[in-house]
């Protein structure tokens, strides 16, 4: 009786601490904010807008720097030397059509000093600051200014009269190889999770998928990957065999990654229409 009480009794413990575990890791990641897709029945007067940059999405603390997935980055320590110690939420980035390069330098396990001295923490918002958008913009600007930090700037935001006028700054954009536009209210405040008064324009949808399978290539690329067939958390399995270099054919997506990839619209049955692979999303 009394060995059977006590394993009941290390069974509780044990379970307790699982339990303790979950929760710290479900509360790891930061508080950020999400954006929602554009509705063309806004005012867009009402509204910022400023290129999407196609870096790494980074979370300041204060004292650290965290992915969105609540991993903190390897940066070197004069990075962030002299930061102001209060949340911001942005982008690092090397610049257009740099995406690859910019995160092949922050996933070194090895900091690599030279890369990081191309790279650039761009600042969109400020979790933390209760005001709405309009004043947190000066309030970025001002913490620029202040820092002088040669590795902390902010996003431009700008105004749009018409949606003629949004149309012909996103098509310069992706010409000048952008990847999109975001549009903020001015009285929005910072809100965790999804927010209608943050929307996203771009050409073309994207979502995430898991990797289950590798198919080969044939012809040209005979022994290299032909096309990945993925999962979607909603379990629609589909393949995608665009998008890919010949490098990443050679080393494709591991099987068990997440991916991004973007299409055009979805069939009937929900699959996505002319699926194309953007890239392997930078943690999970």
């Amino acid at each position: 009786m009394k060995h059977t009480a006590l394993s009941s009794f290390f069974v509780v413990i044990i379970s307790l601490v699982t339990l303790t575990n979950h929760s710290l890791a479900s509360d790891s990641k930061p508080p950020i904010q999400l954006a929602t897709k554009y509705r063309p029945s806004i005012k867009i007067t009402h509204y910022w807008v400023s290129e999407k940059l196609d870096g790494m999405r980074g979370y300041w603390t204060g004292t650290k720097l965290l992915s969105k997935q609540g991993k903190e980055i390897n940066v070197p320590e004069w990075f962030t030397l002299n930061w102001p110690k209060t949340a911001i939420d942005g982008e690092l980035w090397i610049g257009r059509g740099k995406f690859q390069t910019t995160i092949s330098c922050i996933r070194r396990k090895k900091i690599n000093n030279k890369c990081w001295h191309n790279i650039k923490f761009m600042i969109f918002d400020l979790p933390e600051n209760t005001n709405n958008f309009t004043r947190r913009i000066n309030t970025m600007k001002s913490l620029v200014k202040e820092y002088n930090s040669p590795f902390l700037d902010s996003i431009k935001q700008f105004k749009i009269t018409s949606t003629e006028a949004l149309e012909n700054k996103l098509a310069y954009i992706i010409n000048n190889g952008g990847e999109g536009l975001m549009l903020h209210h001015q009285e929005a405040y910072y809100t965790k999770g999804r927010n209608k008064h943050l929307m996203k324009l771009k050409r073309y949808q994207d979502a995430e998928a898991k990797v289950i399978e590798h198919l080969g290539g044939k012809g040209k690329y005979q022994g290299m990957l032909g096309a990945i067939v993925v999962v979607t958390p909603v379990g629609i399995k589909f393949k995608i065999g665009s998008g890919f270099t010949d490098q990443q054919r050679s080393d494709p997506p591991p099987i068990g990654s997440i991916i991004t990839y973007k299409y055009t619209g979805k069939t009937q049955r929900g699959v996505p229409r002319f699926a194309s692979f953007l890239r392997i999303r930078e943690y999970h």
